[in-house]
């Protein structure tokens, strides 16, 4: 797999270096730059997937650099790092787009847990679109959000659909809770996953007629939608 290439920018140098080698033994590509601008050239020249930003640094502030990212590119995560913990500069850089904000001292476990849970949450929005799923004897289409099995017809909540479609794009994987609250429900906080249980029984209930069909439960993990292995290799 193509290492994730991450843009620091730091302009502490010895923290900016830790960080960097953290990151490089963490599997990523980490490139570290010491100013916005010189952290601005590389962005305009090469291709990353994830920016990590010092709010102070000197020749252009981590906001402005974010400003100007932004203007190329609206979707790439950022996270911002700043020694600051006013409630302006939070709201600032929520503001601009950002994915996240760590202020310092930080621990670096806890950037890369964010990080991937950022990276998790992308992957899950940038899933190829599909709109007709088969699943064992049943039929779902996304777009009308129907299940189909025989001559009857389900139509599901919008809940019910996005859950089931996201199932069926990691079928036979597990489908980690945290990407699916942040996915569907934005926030993964206790009611959120409360009602996600719910709606899981709700899907198990209308899946019932093809008994080879299974939602599995993955302790602390999340869920696995069991489809027969015929279903995965047809066209």
């Amino acid at each position: 797999m193509e290492k994730q290439r991450i843009l620091l920018c730091e302009d502490e140098e010895s923290l900016g270096m830790l960080l960097r080698e953290y990151l490089q033994a963490k599997g990523y590509d980490a490139e570290l730059y010491l100013d916005g601008e010189a952290g601005y050239k590389a962005f305009s020249k090469s291709h990353y997937d994830m920016c990590l930003l010092d709010v102070m640094m000197p020749k252009l502030d981590g906001f402005s650099l974010a400003r100007e990212i932004r203007l190329v590119n609206q979707e790439i995560p950022i996270i911002f790092l700043t020694a600051k913990n006013l409630k302006d500069d939070i709201l600032e850089g929520f503001k601009l787009g950002a994915d996240d904000y760590l202020t310092k001292p930080f621990s670096m476990d806890e950037l890369v847990y964010r990080m991937e849970a950022i990276m998790r949450r992308v992957r899950g929005k940038n899933q190829k679109a599909q709109t007709v799923y088969e699943i064992g004897n049943f039929t779902f289409d996304t777009q009308r959000q129907i299940l189909s099995i025989g001559d009857k017809q389900t139509k599901l909540t919008t809940k019910e659909s996005e859950l089931l479609s996201l199932l069926c794009a990691h079928r036979n994987e597990v489908l980690e809770r945290e990407l699916a609250l942040k996915t569907i429900w934005i926030d993964d906080n206790y009611f959120n996953a409360r009602s996600m249980d719910v709606y899981i029984t709700k899907l198990r209930k209308h899946l019932r007629a093809d008994d080879r069909i299974e939602i599995n439960n993955v302790h602390g993990k999340g869920y696995r939608l069991i489809v027969p292995e015929e279903e995965e290799t047809a066209e």
